[in-house]
Parts: C-alpha cells; sequence; structure tokens
C-alpha cells in the first residue's frame, strides 16, 4: 500500500471518529438539555403564597410572622371576589323563595294536589342544601304536570318549571365556577377544611395558577359548524352570568391574579428532602431517593464480591476447556437476558421459593443478579491486563498464588474493577423491570436509615416512580415538572456515580504508578 494512500485512510478514519463523537456529544444535549431544563422547574420556579402556607403548615418551614402579615393582604384582594359570589348566591334564593310562594299557595288546598304539595314541602327548609331544594322543588313539578288534576293549576306548573329551569342553569354555572375558583384559590373562607391536600390548597406554582386561570375564565368548547370534525374553541364564562352580581367577577380575577397569589421566584432545595404529599401533588421525592440509593448499594454489595472472586476463577485458576467455555457461554447468556426476566425470577425465586418479604433485599438481590455479568466480565478484563512480569516476579520472591492475587493482581486491576463497578451501579439505579415485582411500591414509607431495619420493607424508587407518575397518575399533566425533576435527579445520580469512577480510577492509577 502507497504511503500517500494508507495517510488518507488514516485522515479518513480520523475523521469518522471525530465526527461519531460530534453526533454522540450533540444526540446527548438534545436528550439531556431539555430534561435538565424541564426538570429544574422542580426546584426554581415561580411559587405562590399557597406554597409558601403548604411548607409553613406541613414542613415547618418559613416566617410565620411575614406570612400571616402576606396572607392579610391577600385576604383584602380576595374578599371583593366572595363578596360577588354571596350577593349572587342571595339573589338565587330569594328568586327561590319566589318559587315557594305559589307552592303555599296550592298546599293550602283541600284535595289530593294540596296534600302532595303539603307533603313535599317539609323536605325543602333554609337547613338543607340550596341545591337540594332546587332539586326537591323541580321534582315537585314534574309530579304535578303528571297529576290528573295538573290542566287546573297549567299556570303554576309553568311558573315552576321557567323558575325552576333559570335557576337550575344558572347554578350549575356557579357551581363550576367555584370549583374553578377552589382549584385556583383554594377553599373559601369560612367553609369546613376538606380532608385531602389537594383540596386545602390552591394553585402552588405560578405555571399552574395561570392554566386554571384561563380555565376559570374560559369555557371549553366544540364548533361543528365548519367541515370535518369538530374544533376547540374556549367560550368566556362570563357570558353566563351576563347582568348578574358575578359579572364583574373575571375581569377583578384577571386584572389582580398576582395581587391574589403573590407569586415571587422560589428555590425549593426541598424537593430532594421533603416526603411527598398526595400522591407527588406536593412536597418532595425523598422516599425515591433514598429507596434508589438503598437498592443500589445492596446490588453493589451482592454482585461485587461474587463478580470479583467469579473473575478470579476464570482468569487465574481455570485452563481452557468444555466447562471453562459453557461458563463463560452462560456468563455471557446472562448479560443479554432481558431485564423484566430477572424481575419474574427474583419474583419466583426470592419471593415464592425463599420467602424472602417484598422489599429492599429481595430488589437487591434481583439487581444484583442482573449486574452480576457486566461485574465479572469488566474484573476479568482488567485482571487479564496486568502484565504477566508481575505475577513472574511475585511468584519469584516466594509469594504464594493466592498471596499474588490479593498483594499484586488485584491492585494492579483495582481502576478497571471500579470502572466496572461503578457503571454497573449506575444500570443498577435507572432499573425498572426487576423491581417492579420484588421490592418497589408506588407509595411507600421513608426507609430507615438503619439498614437493618429497611431490609424488609417494600420501597419507593426514582425509576419506578417516574413510569408511574408518567402513565398512572391521575392528574399527570399538573406535575410534569416532578416528572422531569425526578428523570434529572436520577441522570444526575448516574453522572455523578461515573464521574466517581473517573475520579478513583485516576487517583488509584496515580498511586500505582507513584
Amino acid at each position: 500500500m502507497r504511503l500517500s494512500t494508507r495517510k488518507l485512510l488514516d485522515r479518513s478514519f480520523s475523521s469518522l471518529g471525530i465526527i461519531s463523537i460530534l453526533l454522540m456529544v450533540v444526540t446527548l444535549l438534545v436528550i439531556l438539555v431539555p430534561i435538565f431544563t424541564r426538570g429544574s422547574g422542580a426546584f426554581v420556579f415561580r411559587g405562590t403564597i399557597e406554597h409558601r402556607r403548604l411548607l409553613l403548615e406541613r414542613f415547618q418551614r418559613g416566617d410565620e410572622r411575614k406570612f400571616e402579615a402576606e396572607m392579610d393582604a391577600v385576604r383584602q384582594a380576595r374578599q371583593p371576589v366572595y363578596d360577588m359570589i354571596r350577593s349572587f348566591e342571595a339573589r338565587q334564593q330569594l328568586q327561590l323563595d319566589a318559587l315557594l310562594a305559589p307552592l303555599n299557595t296550592l298546599a293550602e288546598r283541600d284535595d289530593s294536589i294540596g296534600r302532595l304539595v303539603k307533603r313535599r314541602l317539609k323536605r325543602i327548609s333554609a337547613d338543607e342544601p340550596f341545591l337540594e331544594n332546587v332539586e326537591e322543588i323541580g321534582k315537585l313539578a314534574g309530579r304535578l304536570k303528571e297529576h290528573d288534576d295538573a290542566a287546573s293549576i297549567q299556570s303554576e306548573i309553568q311558573t315552576l318549571e321557567n323558575g325552576v329551569k333559570q335557576i337550575e342553569s344558572r347554578t350549575e354555572a356557579l357551581v363550576e365556577l367555584n370549583e374553578a375558583l377552589h382549584e385556583l384559590l383554594g377553599p373559601a373562607p369560612g367553609g369546613p377544611r376538606p380532608v385531602l391536600p389537594r383540596k386545602q390548597y390552591g394553585q402552588t406554582r405560578w405555571d399552574r395558577a395561570q392554566v386554571k386561570l384561563h380555565q376559570l375564565l374560559y369555557v371549553e368548547d366544540w364548533d361543528y359548524g365548519g367541515e370535518g370534525m369538530g374544533k376547540k374553541v374556549y367560550v368566556p364564562r362570563v357570558d353566563q352570568f351576563r347582568g348578574t352580581e358575578i359579572e364583574p367577577l373575571f375581569g377583578y380575577v384577571e386584572a389582580h391574579a398576582e395581587d391574589l397569589l403573590r407569586p415571587r421566584l422560589t428555590f425549593y432545595w426541598g424537593f430532594l428532602t421533603d416526603k411527598p404529599l398526595d400522591i407527588h401533588l406536593f412536597g418532595g421525592i425523598w422516599p425515591e431517593l433514598v429507596g434508589t440509593i438503598y437498592l443500589t448499594l445492596g446490588a453493589i454489595l451482592f454482585a461485587v464480591p461474587i463478580g470479583i472472586i467469579a473473575a478470579i476463577y476464570f482468569t487465574e485458576y481455570t485452563k481452557p476447556g468444555k466447562i471453562v467455555s459453557f461458563l463463560r457461554t452462560c456468563v455471557s447468556t446472562l448479560a443479554g437476558v432481558p431485564s423484566i426476566v430477572f424481575g419474574m425470577f427474583g419474583l419466583a425465586f426470592f419471593l415464592n421459593f425463599c420467602h424472602i418479604p417484598k422489599g429492599v433485599l429481595a430488589g437487591s438481590l434481583t439487581l444484583a443478579l442482573l449486574i452480576l455479568p457486566t461485574i465479572i466480565r469488566s474484573a476479568e478484563e482488567a485482571i487479564r491486563a496486568v502484565p504477566q512480569t508481575y505475577r513472574e516476579a511475585a511468584l519469584s520472591l516466594g509469594a504464594g498464588r493466592w498471596h499474588t492475587i490479593v498483594t499484586v493482581i488485584l491492585p494492579a486491576a483495582l481502576p478497571g474493577i471500579l470502572t466496572g463497578t461503578v457503571i454497573s451501579m449506575g444500570r443498577a439505579a435507572g432499573e425498572t423491570a426487576p423491581i417492579i415485582f420484588t421490592a418497589a411500591a408506588s407509595v411507600a414509607a421513608v426507609l430507615s436509615l438503619n439498614p437493618m431495619a429497611a431490609w424488609s420493607d417494600p420501597t419507593a424508587a426514582l425509576s419506578w416512580n417516574i413510569y408511574n407518575l408518567c402513565t398512572e397518575h391521575e392528574a399527570v399533566d399538573e406535575i410534569r415538572h416532578v416528572q422531569f425533576g425526578m428523570t434529572a435527579v436520577l441522570i444526575g445520580v448516574v453522572l455523578l456515580l461515573n464521574l466517581t469512577a473517573i475520579v478513583m480510577r485516576a487517583r488509584v492509577s496515580k498511586k500505582l504508578k507513584g
């Protein structure tokens, strides 16, 4: 081969290598930058007064005096909203009372109609909820319409039906408005405290508050006037309340949204250290983080000693043969087995056969089997890379085989073994399928910091809960920041492990050379 041809090929291969590296870097940036950008929203965002109230009530963090002063200003800003609603409800009550007048007149009749109305009026009282009274009057109007003597009271029936229809349409619209206000601002003052945390607080994040504000101002509808499928349109909700006391409410809320919620830039470091509330609608990811660390360290604790011993056996004690080839084939085959198979094996063997409870121990053992082939291969290659002269020099000084392996070969192979171990840790931290049946739980208590007390407990894990929150959560669109935040934390943990491997390998190599 000519020298010019060889140089051309060398440059071509070098260019291809550089292009491949650049493509890999660009691909990683395309994948990781959006994840970390959106994941940062779990830590840095514009938190509302509802977020500060949640932190103070649930996690005892914040200045109570400053919060109360700020909350007083918020209550004053919200008061006109609730005053408008109460005025509207009072008007609706007057209309309902107006319907009772013809009913009281009918109750005075000395016939079957009078007796029917008299019995039904006993179910209507000021102590009953407003909506139930309206519903009861509507049922009574329907019952009177079917009466044999309905023709004699046709005008009264028509008055009742028209009044109930008007009140019901406005009342249904009011119920939807109250629900939208509840989601935006939290429960109205003076009402009972809801049980679920999601009902106890309004929007804690300004970005979600803007979404809920749009839902309060507009009603989603569909326009089928054109050709093809219907088109989604947004109709101003104020159209339902034209000419009523509530009409100014919508303009007020839109103009004073920031006064109602007081958003300000917040750094929420508690996302890593707080417990989740109401299935991750609030709070942090502390149980998932602790569970992932336990499962990863447990897998390494079981897999590394077995993997290193197996690698020493393959490289230092065995001779080429059919049995060794078969064992190597088994190790290579295990490396390619789908992870879900390991999960099913862990369920069948550790839980059903060995009767180990579903928890950290069973999950760690299953993950240990998953990463064991990688550790064996990496340790084996690292031991093979140790020069033969090291062995000969140790044996010539009178050291035995095992003493040579422990004091000479393993220290020299340690950088490669560490690299394989940490790569395996990264895989164990990110696996989902093996722990579904053996360790993971969608909702679990925070594991004890005492390892001996935590082995038998099921645990949450970052990988499993990311999948769970993205596919099965009832409010999946409202917790996108949690999903991306969990993903960013998991990637950060894996990158940190790999960085640790690089630093440790560099230090060990430096000591060996020095």
